[in-house]
């Protein structure tokens, strides 16, 4: 691949960060294919642990802002990934950001790595850097110093990745889909060359092998340059959508934009933001010299109508491998466990529920794994609908995120406003809350089998409060817990006995399209 002979060179040593997300966990596959070895440096291994490439990769965990761990990972490394951000995290993301690059630069540098590949943003030409989004110029300044770490880089810049399960296709989608007529911002007339997720990770791994001497910026993009406004007219003609009216108006800034987008669509105002932001102003490719180092494919890149089109046939399949929502919402809890003994010091309430169910172990494991999503909560739609509404209104991620899979889970998917933390499949799913509480909470469902041989469906509600404000919280919602809690382990023994369906009145209601 590229100038220097591509398939026939020997394997490369490849390490991935960010492979809890969306690009990274697509890329480790396809370093595999190309036969290289691959190491995943990740601050949780837990979660890689389901993926279906899990044996055939090498885990460390580490943080990117962590220098000894960094290095550790870097250890007869040939080429390093850069695919995190600390996107969303909060005012200080962009300090965190220039840390974690310089680490890892250094460290890089230091390890004797040979190359360097970031994906970052495609930034507008003309358009000064403080005028810039902060989610834009943090992606600017972090490849500028790869580039001056002294190991040879590759930055990738990208305007709008489409693909099943990425943010933006995300935001595109339920806007088009939920909106047959739309009063937007004035960012829907911004010109946009999106790329399609396919070509994206096409040039990541060619990217292993650019001559040593190559150490720049290359700008990725797709056959098209649209607006934003014809990518939702374009999305509607793919999925057979009636012509949709958009009337855009000036007055929606992008905080108030950002707000609208996290109303309709999954994506949380904190994601939305920084996506907004960086619609302001013309996103297209100056130049396409990585052909010359990784060529086109046959036929040329993916059209974004034909992006739209495999992103939908994927959504329809249940064949989307990672989502946005791979890695962990910025702001959520993601150390302690409730099994830690530190807790025992500390107070933490619990709902315990426990049911004898007419079911074989297995289909009641069928109905605890389907949970969530279109199948819903088995208890009081309602009150989850409305928990979902507030969540959404405080500027969480509310219930919309739904599930990655229809059947299956694995530790670190999302689940609507919670996280798989533990999965012992056939046994035990743990999950944590990721709406915005004060204090800490998990929801535990297992399986197992009684002394009498019957089988067993046992639930667990925990929450660690966070100062007074969290133990008033507690006793203000625990009035309801009799209906939520109780009538959950009653419909879910109820729904295995049936063979595995919640009851129609329990079933989230579709959004007609």
């Amino acid at each position: 691949m590229g100038e220097d002979g591509g398939g026939n060179a020997a394997p490369l040593h490849c390490l991935v960060t960010g492979a809890t997300g969306y690009i990274g966990g697509r890329l480790v596959p396809e370093l595999l294919a190309a036969g290289h070895r691959v190491r995943c440096l990740a601050r949780s291994p837990g979660k890689l642990r389901d993926h279906p490439w899990a044996g055939d990769v090498e885990v460390v965990e580490g943080d990117v802002t962590d220098a000894d761990s960094t290095g550790r990972a870097m250890r007869g490394v040939d080429v390093a990934y850069y695919l995190v951000h600390a996107l969303g995290t909060g005012r200080d993301f962009e300090d965190t950001d220039r840390r974690a690059a310089r680490v890892f630069g250094e460290q890089a540098r230091a390890a004797g790595v040979r190359r360097i590949v970031y994906l970052g943003g495609l930034t507008p030409a003309g358009v000064p850097e403080e005028q810039l989004s902060p989610h834009l110029r943090s992606r600017a300044e972090v490849g500028r110093i790869l580039l001056a770490s002294g190991v040879p880089t590759a930055v990738l810049r990208a305007a709008v990745i489409i693909g099943s399960g990425s943010a933006s296709f995300e935001m595109l989608r339920y806007l088009t889909e939920r909106l047959p007529v739309m009063v937007t911002p004035s960012w829907v007339r911004t010109r946009i060359q999106p790329v399609a997720v396919r070509d994206v990770l096409r040039l990541l791994v060619g990217c292993a092998r650019l001559p040593g001497d190559v150490a720049r910026t290359f700008d990725i993009g797709g056959p098209d340059v649209l607006t934003y406004r014809d990518m939702m007219r374009g999305y509607a003609r793919v999925a057979g959508l009636p012509h949709r009216l958009i009337v855009p108006v000036p007055v929606l800034t992008p905080r108030l934009s950002s707000y609208w987008v996290g109303l309709v669509t999954p994506v949380p105002a904190s994601i939305a933001k920084p996506l907004t932001e960086s619609l302001r102003h013309e996103v297209v490719c100056r130049e396409h010299d990585i052909r010359r180092y990784v060529p086109d494919p046959p036929g040329g890149p993916v059209s974004f109508e034909d992006a739209v089109r495999l992103a939908l046939r994927n959504v329809r399949e249940a064949r989307v491998a990672t989502r946005w929502s791979s890695a962990a919402v910025p702001g959520a809890a993601s150390d302690p466990l409730p099994t830690d003994p530190e807790w025992a010091g500390g107070s933490l309430y619990t709902d315990r529920r426990e049911r004898s169910v007419d079911a074989t172990p297995e289909a009641l494991w069928r109905v605890v794994e389907g949970i969530g999503g279109e199948n819903g909560w088995y208890s009081f739609p309602l009150a989850w609908s409305v928990r979902g509404l507030l969540d959404r209104l405080a500027g969480g991620v509310g219930l919309r995120r739904g599930r990655r899979d229809a059947a299956r889970l694995r530790a670190g998917d999302s689940l609507d406003f919670w996280r798989v933390e533990e999965i012992d499949r056939g046994r035990l799913l743990r999950l944590r809350a990721e709406m915005r509480l004060p204090g800490l909470a998990w929801l535990e469902l297992s399986v197992d089998t009684g002394p009498d041989g019957r089988t067993r469906y046992r639930q667990r509600a925990l929450f660690h409060p966070h100062g007074l404000l969290g133990h008033a919280y507690w006793w203000g919602v625990s009035p309801f817990h009799a209906v939520v809690f109780g009538g959950m382990a009653r419909n879910i023994a109820r729904a295995a006995e049936r063979g595995g369906t919640a009851p129609r009145d329990l079933r989230p209601r579709r959004r007609r399209r």
